[in-house]
């Protein structure tokens, strides 16, 4: 029995010195490769401005009477390239301008605390600075749904209308969900960019098929480094307190068009009912169910372009 429990304990042993060996390989070749990566990030894809002190990274594409303003959903790596899918099919016709928010993309990941008036603040400076004139169709993914409802708020002179692609609405979240401070993710999210295994995950496979290799590459330099930074993890934790200020004002009655996903990669039936909450009692507010995920700008882009286009020729009747 002894010498059976020796055997096993040095397989065990074995096991593990070779998980060690094989995490200092994937570690030592992530920062080899962190070193190669680095001249892809000097050349940025947006305009830099200056904003608290901070260069935010700010892109525009297109020409047209309407300014799309795309707000990138919480975590998102490359704000430019992520949403590209959709707005390279709309950027004929109107004026495309991407805000990467600081701690995402190009921009800087910045210190100190940053709440959402912070954060809606330093986004519309930014886009001044970029010389980017109101008004502006907000066009936001995600979290950033919270933003853009403060922002028709705040500036409501500025925003002709919201396009929601499958964004958050007050009552999105439960309590729960915005009382958790989410440390185990965090930390999971961090050790995997840290340790470079997050190399293995992220592959040429996983990206749309419209991204060339130059792309590819980028999205990848900048995952590596900025995933998960102290700037994106910060902003869940005054998510609470925005929605509070949100609920606290009438709601922004403009034309508003939300795209739904089918709720299973966000809250299930709650989101769902949320977004229909959020369109009951504007003038003029459509919701549109896609049966994909969240990500609906790459599930269903096409459809998307096509109502939009529809969405904002009504504006101008």
């Amino acid at each position: 029995m002894k010498k059976a429990l020796k055997i096993t304990g040095k397989i065990l042993l074995g096991i593990l010195l070779l998980l060690l060996v094989l995490l200092l390989i994937v570690f030592i070749y992530h920062r080899v490769m962190l070193s190669k990566e680095k001249p892809l990030l000097e050349s940025p894809l947006g305009q830099m401005v200056e904003v608290d002190g901070g260069q935010m990274s700010i892109y525009t594409e297109g020409e047209g009477d309407h300014t799309l303003v795309i707000m990138s959903g919480g975590g998102e790596v490359s704000p430019i390239l992520g949403y590209s899918t959709l707005y390279r099919k709309l950027s004929d016709t109107y004026q495309i301008a991407v805000i990467e928010r600081f701690g995402y993309g190009f921009s800087d990941v910045v210190d100190g605390e940053r709440d959402f008036d912070t954060i809606l603040r330093q986004d519309h400076e930014a886009l001044q600075k970029a010389g980017i004139e109101a008004p502006y169709l907000l066009c936001p993914h995600s979290m950033s749904g919270i933003e853009a409802i403060l922002w028709a708020q705040k500036y409501p002179d500025e925003v002709e209308a919201i396009v929601g692609l499958d964004m958050c609405t007050p009552k999105s979240f439960t309590e729960e969900e915005l009382a958790d401070d989410r440390k185990t993710m965090t930390a999971l999210y961090t050790f995997l960019r840290g340790s470079g295994l997050g190399r293995l995950v992220l592959t040429d496979s996983t990206f749309p098929e419209h991204f060339d290799q130059h792309e590819k590459e980028i999205y990848k330099a900048l995952t590596f480094r900025r995933f998960a930074n102290k700037n994106v993890e910060d902003e869940i934790t005054h998510l609470a307190d925005a929605i509070e200020e949100i609920n606290s004002a009438d709601k922004p009655d403009i034309p508003t068009l939300l795209f739904l996903s089918d709720g299973r990669e966000t809250g299930g039936q709650m989101w769902i009912d949320a977004m229909y909450d959020y369109a009951d009692g504007l003038t003029d507010a459509q919701v549109i169910a896609l049966n994909c995920g969240h990500m609906v700008t790459e599930e269903k882009p096409d459809e998307i372009a096509a109502a939009m286009r529809a969405f904002i020729a009504g504006l101008d009747e």
